[in-house]
């Protein structure tokens, strides 16, 4: 009888001690699963060194949802397409639209969302500085996706304001973003690089408002060469953690170039950060202190104290809207990419020193309120941006241009970033579009690209799968 209680005390105690008679959390991995095809002739032009199909800045261009996975392009007809599968399905399902892309500019993406309120699919598409267009599905098309038919008839008209409520005549940057409680909410640019202002929408399941905006563009910024009076905020992303704060990573683009040391380079300068409590009705910095409240006068600053996280002048060709994640306690993470000092204290070509000497850098908060920044050791080879993805053990992941994927583990404080797939055979233009919600949804790594093409020939476009540890 006291072997068994002995036996017993030991059983639980290695229970209730960390580490002791408990499997280790497994490192970062990928397991290509497989490609399938979006598309055999997708719209292809190259503008601002992107492809409209496949800007990662697109917030959702690729989405998964309730067991299925839903994409949006434009195809070699410029006509706006939206398509699903069920996870894991080979073949796409493809609706196309009655909007046809009106111009050859790369900003000029398709944004996917999804209200959980009422089950519907929303698009906004086709703006850069100017007016965007807007589409929504039938209220419960994405709750009853095996029952529901994937016919134009399920979409309703093309508009050009968010079901009457007009935003801006200079519209640009869609990013959805569902609340904790099953709200949508749009984030957009008002105005032009530069000196735009960042804005917020909300629809609740009946209707669209107008939070306002939240970022401001005034205030004196001065570096060692000149000053500016003007600029825009660039969001890396906007997300709620697990924890319903919600989170923004951003750059300063200055409007007078007299800030940089060469005008070939770009003024983009220093890596920000605010977060919210109150679904983006409050801005704080990382120090807690309210610096903005959105919709009235009192906006984020450049002179704001408390914003910086990571210093840059605008003499490295920072790259804007990059990306960001949160873990699975709520701690935020960020990629940000430049050209680091030992290469030289001024870029003079922002595409071709970027391609020659650019390094992207993993930026987090840590456990303890301070702020680690990691290089990793792949060569952008690109003047492109690279996305970031976390795991259910919070492993990072990092694609880069052409679809390589590097990874760096929890439990080496993300400090052996290696280079896990190398994206031979898949022919990537450059930037890939990530679904963000996947990962969660299924354990698998899902991205959107788009084949290499020359001139305005059109091009495949192809969704990869990659399992990541079980």
């Amino acid at each position: 009888m006291r072997r068994r209680t002995v036996l017993a005390s030991a059983m639980l105690a290695a229970m209730a001690t960390p580490g002791i008679a408990r499997a280790a959390s497994p490192g970062p991995s990928v397991t290509k699963k497989g490609t399938t095809q979006l598309d055999a002739q997708a719209v292809y032009f190259v503008s601002y060194d992107g492809l409209v199909n496949n800007n990662s800045f697109q917030k959702n261009g690729l989405l998964t949802y309730k067991g299925h996975q839903y994409a949006a392009w434009y195809t070699s007809t410029r006509n706006a397409v939206v398509a699903r599968r069920a996870l894991g399905a080979s073949t796409w399902s493809t609706v196309t639209l009655s909007h046809q892309l009106k111009s050859d500019d790369s900003h000029n993406v398709i944004s996917m969302g999804v209200s959980k309120t009422d089950g519907r699919l929303h698009l906004n598409m086709d703006s850069h500085s100017d007016d965007f267009f807007y589409v929504k599905s039938a209220a419960g098309l994405l709750d009853n996706p095996g029952s529901t038919a994937w016919t134009s008839s399920v979409f309703g008209a093309v508009q050009t304001s968010l079901d009457g409520l007009a935003l801006t005549t200079q519209f640009t940057y869609p990013q959805f973003v569902a609340t904790p409680e099953g709200r949508l909410q749009l984030s957009y640019r008002v105005g032009i690089s530069g000196n735009g202002r960042n804005a917020l929408a909300e629809y609740d399941g009946s209707a669209w408002k107008a939070l306002g905006e939240w970022s401001g563009s005034t205030g004196t910024y001065t570096s060692s060469h000149g000053s500016s009076t003007a600029r825009n905020m660039y969001l890396h992303g906007i997300d709620y953690d697990v924890n319903g704060r919600l989170h923004s990573f951003f750059t300063w683009r200055e409007q007078n170039a007299a800030v940089m040391c060469d005008s070939g380079g770009i003024t983009n300068h220093d890596t920000g950060y605010v977060y919210s409590t109150d679904r983006g009705r409050t801005w704080r910095n990382d120090g807690g202190t309210v610096v903005g409240t959105t919709g009235t006068s009192d906006t984020v600053a450049v002179t704001d104290a408390g914003l910086v996280v990571d210093s840059l002048n605008p003499d490295h060709s920072l790259m804007n809207q990059e990306s960001q994640a949160t873990d699975s306690t709520g701690l935020p993470h960020a990629v940000i990419s430049y050209v680091p000092g030992r290469f030289g204290q001024c870029t003079t070509n922002y595409v071709a020193d970027r391609t020659a000497n650019g390094r992207a850098f993993h930026l987090r908060k840590n456990s303890s309120g301070g702020w680690q920044k990691t290089e990793i050791p792949v060569p952008l080879n690109s003047s492109q941006r690279t996305k970031l993805v976390l795991d259910k053990y919070d492993n990072a992941y990092a694609v880069f241009p052409y679809g390589r994927i590097a990874g760096a583990s929890k439990a080496s404080g993300y400090t052996d970033w290696t280079l896990l797939y190398d994206g031979s055979g898949l022919n990537a233009f450059g930037e890939v579009v990530i679904d963000e919600l996947r990962v969660k949804a299924d354990n698998v790594l899902s991205f959107m690209y788009q084949e290499k093409s020359s001139g305005t020939t059109p091009s495949a476009l192809h969704v990869v799968d990659f399992a990541l540890p079980a």
